[in-house]
């Protein structure tokens, strides 16, 4: 009889706890969805206006209170425009930590390999941006030329 009411017990227990551990999803710390996403508006017109001081005083303010892929993105892309390879590398790639299929940190991340005369790793990113984008589209397309350029440049200086 003893051997039975543990084996409930047990039941009971499995029963109740797995269902709900089964039914929760299990989300990172630092993998926020895209509906979490803060305003870029503001950052994006800074942006725009070559305003890359004021728009990267938004963005770190934004990147303490939002791990997110977009955030890291465009603070990647600011700190390139201003110079900071080193930084803006460290940025991309936490970007691309947090949503691999990021189209746009693909772009930019190749633009600053062909910025840095690393044009294996530009082509890198091109490959997988045709991967992401079979049919396609503006990433790709802007990367593709930022390396015809390049190599262009290149060709002609010899």
């Amino acid at each position: 009889m003893f051997k039975y009411a543990i084996f409930g017990a047990a039941s009971l227990c499995a029963a109740t706890i797995l269902p709900a551990a089964i039914a929760l999803p299990a989300f990172a710390v630092d993998n926020m969805e895209t509906t979490d996403a803060p305003d870029l508006t503001s950052v994006r017109a800074k942006i725009d206006a070559k305003d890359y001081t004021g728009a990267l005083a938004e963005l770190r303010g934004l990147a303490e209170d939002h791990q997110q892929a977009d955030v890291y993105n465009l603070l990647g892309f600011t700190l390139r425009k201003t110079g900071d390879f080193q930084t803006s590398l460290t940025y991309y790639t936490k970007a691309l930590e947090l949503q691999p299929d990021h189209k746009g940190a693909r772009e930019y991340l190749g633009e600053l390999y062909v910025e840095t005369g690393n044009m294996d790793k530009a082509k890198e990113q091109l490959a997988t941006l045709k991967q992401l984008c079979p049919s396609g589209c503006e990433e790709l397309e802007d990367l593709q030329k930022a390396i015809d350029v390049k190599t262009a440049d290149a060709k002609a200086s010899n």
